[in-house]
């Protein structure tokens, strides 16, 4: 089995990916619920492209 050189996070073409396993729930609720984060649009926890920050949606409620 050969192992990879290249990065399992970046972005590409502008749009950000992650590609690594471990830590993964972790990084899910804290990309999907982060009142600490003021972006509503956060990188994906696993794979390319965005997820959205939930509790920043909730906190744009009136």
């Amino acid at each position: 089995m050969s192992v990879s050189n290249e990065p399992r996070t970046g972005t590409f073409l502008g749009v950000p990916y992650d590609w690594r396993r471990h830590g993964f729930k972790a990084r899910l609720k804290q990309r999907w619920w982060n009142p600490a984060e003021p972006r509503l649009f956060t990188p994906r926890a696993f794979g390319w492209g965005y997820a959205v920050n939930l509790a920043r949606l909730a906190r744009r409620r009136p």
